[in-house]
């Protein structure tokens, strides 16, 4: 799509991309893949016990994973200062998968936190609209709408041909980012800070600060399980804050005042690859705030680990020792104490704050 106006090509440096990119994305790669991976099986279990927020958090780590897996290529790219040698229909689903990874997480992250409202605040009420039939079909329509809403990328042209002012002074092909900003990004970017980061934010903002009201006001729960409550809270509002709210302000201001103003779009760059970088971080801290700051994640991430090893080779070895331990404890009717403690934990019921935090 042609611009309005012709520009001459910024001048840009791109010694950021080249050490920010690689390093922060590599150590993303390593952290992101196991803990969604877990996060998933986390998450299937939920499922298994019929909480429909299982269904939530499996689409929010699978959106996590599809983008990890598309690190590898931004590595690359940055690596040969922002030059795209790879075939262009890579460019358009690396780019693609990113921003369904940003707008997906939004939206189910304000799933959970509807119904997490809808548990808390109105206990005995929507019975009905929280079931994992519902649960499902939202997250299709969720899924559903941000692949419409995202697909504008899949049949613009994503890549772009220009001169680049560097040592060798040699054409760069561009990856969907170009300097200044093409209109159509400009007019795209518009929907994408008020759809896919305004909204949910005032929609999680208003769910959570309901919550915490009421569970301030019953005296049921106890002064501990408050305070957990209240730091989980402040922690996933937060998290999303720092991850997206930069971003979507500096894409805000690129699309407002950069096309055509290749100034503004020196100066704007730094700032804009910075919080690109920090958006990114957002992969690694869903399955952690969700997964594993809560009792109930953590146990079901530690059965998986027991499952996983509990027919390793030096257990069968273990296993001969305490057969034959075993006989003198059944003649006396006594179990061991270690099976006891692990039995107990398996059927041991979270309090209600304890529930109240993994759901959140």
């Amino acid at each position: 799509m042609a611009t309005s106006c012709d520009t001459e090509n910024c001048t840009i440096e791109y010694e950021l991309d080249k050490h920010l990119f690689p390093a922060l994305y590599s150590i993303l790669v390593v952290i992101s893949i196991p803990t969604n991976i877990a996060s998933l099986y986390v998450s299937c279990c939920q499922v298994k016990k019929k909480n429909e927020l299982g269904i939530y958090l499996f689409s929010l780590s699978l959106a996590d994973l599809l983008y990890t897996l598309t690190l590898p290529l931004w590595i690359y790219y940055a690596q040969n200062e922002d030059n795209w040698t790879l075939p262009s229909h890579l460019c358009t689903a690396s780019v693609f998968l990113k921003y369904l990874n940003y707008y997906t997480s939004s939206g189910f992250l304000t799933c959970i936190s509807i119904d997490r409202y809808l548990a808390v605040v109105h206990p005995m009420r929507f019975h009905c609209v929280r079931t994992r039939r519902v649960a499902f079909f939202v997250t299709v329509m969720v899924w559903v709408f941000e692949i419409v809403s995202n697909s504008k990328v899949l049949y613009e042209q994503d890549t772009f041909e220009e001169p680049f002012k560097g040592s060798n002074h040699t054409n760069h092909t561009f990856c969907y980012d170009t300097y200044p900003l093409k209109e159509w990004q400009a007019n795209f970017n518009y929907y994408r800070v008020c759809m896919g980061f305004a909204v949910p934010l005032t929609i999680m903002l208003f769910c959570y600060q309901k919550i915490y009201q009421a569970v301030k006001n019953n005296q049921a729960t106890e002064d501990r399980d408050k305070k957990k409550i209240k730091n989980l809270l402040l922690t996933i509002v937060v998290t999303f804050f720092l991850c997206f709210t930069p971003y979507h302000i500096v894409l805000l201001l690129r699309s407002i005042y950069e096309p055509c103003d290749c100034s503004f779009a020196e100066r704007m760059y730094e700032p804009y690859r910075i919080t690109t970088a920090l958006t990114s971080v957002n992969c690694i801290l869903d399955p952690l705030l969700y997964c594993f700051v809560s009792e109930a994640g953590r146990t079901d991430v530690q059965d998986m680990f027991r499952g996983c090893f509990s027919v390793s080779p030096s257990d069968v070895k273990q296993s001969q020792n305490i057969a034959l331990s075993s006989s003198s404890q059944a003649r006396t009717g006594k179990v061991p104490e270690s099976a006891t403690f692990l039995y107990n934990r398996e059927l041991n019921l979270t309090n209600v704050g304890e529930e109240a935090s993994f759901s959140l």
